[in-house]
């Protein structure tokens, strides 16, 4: 199979308000809002969108109207930055920043409609930690 781009949908009670919560704290642009759909774009990336469809259409199978534990993470190049923009902007997070020796530096922040959004920073794995788990060579 050959894809082409990925695209995620999340199930919103107001997608409008969800579109609007990523370009606020993360920079996205709206480009089409039916009210009932929302589709954004990262302005940096064409390929990168993010959509929002409420969660009670019918474009939704209806198991997934109660589908929670969803995650959008995104890889930006100053994790800090974004934990300190978006924490003085009010945004709850839910994890506090954190190195993870597999070679992350990352936090989740509260999305919209129980969305969890995490920005991540690659740094370099702990050598250690990396042996200890049979990787790295």
């Amino acid at each position: 199979m050959h894809v082409q781009q990925i695209g995620v949908a999340y199930a919103a009670t107001d997608p409008t308000a969800a579109g609007a919560w990523l370009a606020e704290h993360l920079g996205f642009r709206t480009l089409v809002d039916l009210g009932w759909y929302v589709s954004t774009q990262h302005p940096d990336r064409e390929d990168v969108r993010v959509d929002f469809v409420r969660g009670d259409h019918a474009t939704w199978p209806a198991p997934a109207a109660g589908v929670g534990g969803a995650m959008l993470a995104l890889v930006v190049p100053d994790v800090d930055g974004q934990h300190a923009r978006m924490t003085a902007a009010g945004v709850t997070v839910l994890k506090d920043l954190v190195t993870e020796p597999w070679g992350q530096r990352r936090f989740q922040a509260a999305g919209p409609d129980g969305l969890v959004v995490e920005l991540v920073q690659p740094v370099e794995p702990d050598p250690a930690w990396m042996a200890a788990q049979g990787l790295g060579g």
